[in-house]
């Protein structure tokens, strides 16, 4: 049988997805399955390590199985969320603690701690990063200082760090191999985006030793083989990416200038800024996009990382049972013409870009009698639009040209009353391609160019198709009026919570 198609793996911060590509870019099989969510405590996300990866090999079953077995799959390219931290114990492969999300503060307090020192400007020049919580290399140090022994143990070599890509690959290779790339590495605050090279000053710095550290390889290119008793017979991992840089890569924006959003469980916006970093002076991060080849030029982004998108729908479904089901908001907030002067401030964790705000926490703003869940509904979604906006905004007092057009995906980009939203908000035409899940896409295609499975970027460019595009149609007075009542609610929800309190 000929192997004809590339396996995607897409460990999301919600769920687990596995999809099949065909040469075309277009999906062949796919499985999704959730996983559970933890907060212990206000401010802090974890998840078990061992429901993300028996809910990811799961899924990839599944796919293998669906589409008449391993022997099609000439490759698998991992994909996932980004911050989230993992420390394993070698000899067992069994996790010492909880992974921490991304999306919880339970650092904060170390990173205030290291700003209070003065060192902010050396991390940002280096890592092209803010000092926030955000980031890998303090929950590195949380998890070794989180019970007796553990620092001990990473000191002797005893344990590996990994975010979610370098803990999927230890496992599907059996713990023969610990790796990761540039673009997950470039999240840790531990690594030097111009050396493309762990930074010792930082390691000391953040208290990480340097034992428990992946090497970084290239983004697309041989990582290793799944151990053979997984899906039936050794297949080749040939890419690793951080989520927003996949997506990025599965957008086909490889020029510089090139710009997309993702909507997922928050909302990652991403401009290729070409072969060099850029700094940035308005809260946006400077990240490694991708590296194609050994010993190569990296490919450089800023970004703008929104921490509650998606989420705040969760938040109407489970917290306010609102919904049923996530879809059901657009029905909900389309019931009604506006919000009635209702503003949401989904700071459930703090703000991200451009504001980088621990403390900031969720705001509903501007309620009346005659305000209802549909109100509430409708403001969420704006709410999504409206740091889309800020983010882009921020981007062009960088410097960067404002898109043209915006390219969307994520699972909230098949929501068509928040994609004219955004483009009314923006005042932007926003394009949502034939391929949503580009995520998965983009590990494809990373994982596809280093086995010969697509020859060139200009193949897969071709393979990219439009599925709709919105214009905007808000007249500017009405934009400048909801801007601004946003930007008045976004200053109300800051510093809500004091450092005493925990992030």
């Amino acid at each position: 049988m000929a192997a004809d198609l590339i396996l995607a793996l897409d460990q999301g911060t919600t769920s687990s997805r596995a999809i099949a590509f065909g040469r075309d870019g277009r999906p062949v099989a796919s499985a999704q399955q959730p996983f559970e969510q933890r907060f212990p405590e206000p401010g802090h996300v974890t998840h078990d390590p061992e429901a993300i990866w028996s809910s990811q090999v799961a899924v990839a079953r599944e796919v293998v199985t669906a589409v008449g077995g391993s022997e099609r799959i000439a490759a698998i390219g991992i994909t996932n969320q980004r911050e989230t931290t993992l420390v394993w114990d070698r000899a067992t492969s069994q996790p010492v603690a909880d992974a921490i999300v991304w999306q919880s503060r339970i650092t904060a307090a170390r990173t205030e701690a290291l700003r209070a020192k003065g060192l902010e400007p050396l991390f940002r020049e280096r890592t092209g990063l803010p000092l926030d919580a955000y980031f890998s290399g303090p929950k590195i140090a949380h998890i070794l200082d989180g019970a007796p022994g553990i620092r001990a143990r990473a000191e002797r070599g005893e344990l590996a760090f990994g975010t979610v890509d370098t803990f999927l690959l230890w496992r599907l290779t059996g713990g023969r191999v610990h790796g990761t790339d540039p673009s997950n590495a470039s999240r840790t605050l531990l690594f030097d985006i111009h050396r493309l090279a762990w930074d010792d000053e930082l390691l000391r710095l953040v208290d990480v030793p340097r034992a428990v550290l992946p090497e970084v390889r290239p983004t697309s290119g041989l990582f290793g083989e799944t151990d053979a008793a997984l899906f039936g017979r050794p297949i080749p991992i040939a890419a690793i990416a951080g989520d927003q840089q996949a997506a990025t890569f599965g957008q086909a924006a490889f020029e510089p200038s090139k710009a997309k959003n993702t909507y997922g469980t928050g909302a990652f916006l991403l401009l290729n800024t070409g072969s060099a970093p850029v700094a940035s002076e308005h809260g946006l991060l400077s990240t490694v996009a991708w590296q194609l080849e050994a010993g190569g030029p990296a490919t450089y982004a800023l970004e703008g990382s929104v921490f509650v998108a998606g989420a705040a729908v969760q938040w109407l479904r489970d917290g306010l049972r609102a919904i049923a089901t996530a879809p059901d908001v657009e029905a909900l907030a389309a019931s009604v013409a506006d919000t009635g002067g209702v503003f949401l401030v989904p700071a459930f964790t703090g703000l991200g870009a451009p504001h980088w705000d621990p403390y900031a926490r969720g705001t509903l703003i501007g309620m009346t009698r005659g305000t209802g869940l549909a109100e509430i509904a409708r403001a969420t979604l704006e709410s999504i639009a409206y740091q889309v906006s800020d983010v882009v905004d921020a981007m062009v007092a960088d410097g960067a040209p404002r898109p043209t057009a915006l390219r969307v995906d994520g699972g909230a980009a098949a929501n068509d009353l928040l994609l004219q939203l955004q483009a009314d908000i923006l005042d932007v035409p926003v394009e949502r391609p034939a391929v949503l899940e580009t995520t998965a896409l983009g590990a494809a295609h990373l994982a596809g160019l280093a086995v010969g499975f697509w020859p060139d970027l200009a193949t897969i460019e071709a393979n990219w198709a439009l599925d709709r595009r919105f214009e905007p149609g808000m007249p500017a007075s009405r934009r400048e009026r909801l801007l601004d009542g946003w930007h008045r609610a976004v200053e109300r929800s800051k510093g809500w919570a004091s450092p005493d309190q925990g992030a």
